[in-house]
């Protein structure tokens, strides 16, 4: 494991938050922690923020250490931090790219169904929602991001049946926008956080709140609840 398993830095308008916990980049406490902190530094009345991870890996989702380790109060910790995360960074007042840098599995899946744009690295990586393959179910929070993103024609495949999709083929059912290739992510990620960055304060943030009031009352009201996997 790396010494900083989350880092910001920027560029001019763009601020770029990069996963890299040396392995899987799970959402461990730790992990939620580190990127709620450093969402706390991100401008909210200007500019754009980028989320990549590391070569060949985007998220493979929760930390499975915790999940197997049979403490219910540790895992739901660890379930309510990662849910309140993702609804933070799905309504965050500035426009948020997601570069998929490699695999992006359960709720690595679900953080690029957040994000306002999203482009994924060419190469033998999968996008997959895999829960119901690993007799998980599927809590209301991540349904409601879903729902908001994954194409009603694929919502079945990609969610119930927990498909697993080529990174190339991920465009269709609504986990990306584009694929380019992987030496050219982060330039063509760039190319897109400075063209949001432009669009204006806080009339941007304004018409996300109207468009996803309704989804976030559900999904806040659900985190209050007793989450469980």
């Amino acid at each position: 494991m790396t010494d900083q398993i989350a880092t910001l830095t920027s560029d001019g308008d763009v601020s770029i938050i990069t996963l890299n916990d040396g392995k899987a980049n799970v959402f461990s406490p730790e992990m939620s922690k580190a990127v709620s902190s450093l969402l706390d530094q991100v401008p909210e009345d200007k500019g754009s923020l980028v989320i990549t991870g590391r070569p060949g890996i985007f998220s493979a989702g929760f930390d499975l250490k915790i999940i197997s380790s049979g403490d219910s109060d540790a895992v739901a910790s660890m379930v309510k931090a990662g849910f309140t995360l993702l609804a933070r960074i799905y309504n965050f007042p500035r426009p948020v790219i997601a570069a998929c840098s490699g695999h992006g599995v359960a709720l690595g899946a679900f953080l690029l169904c957040c994000a306002d744009y999203r482009i994924g690295a060419k190469g033998q990586f999968i996008v997959q929602a895999n829960e119901t393959r690993n007799n998980m179910s599927i809590p209301t929070p991540i349904l409601e991001i879903s729902k908001s993103r994954i194409a009603k024609t694929h919502w079945y495949r990609a969610i119930l049946n927990a498909e697993a999709y080529p990174v190339e083929n991920a465009i269709e059912p609504g986990y990306l926008d584009e694929v380019t290739d992987a030496e050219n992510l982060m330039n063509r990620a760039m190319e897109v956080a400075n063209d949001l960055a432009t669009l204006g304060h806080p009339h941007y943030k304004i018409t996300k709140d109207l468009d996803q009031k309704e989804t976030l009352k559900r999904i806040h009201d659900a985190i209050g609840e007793n989450t469980s996997l």
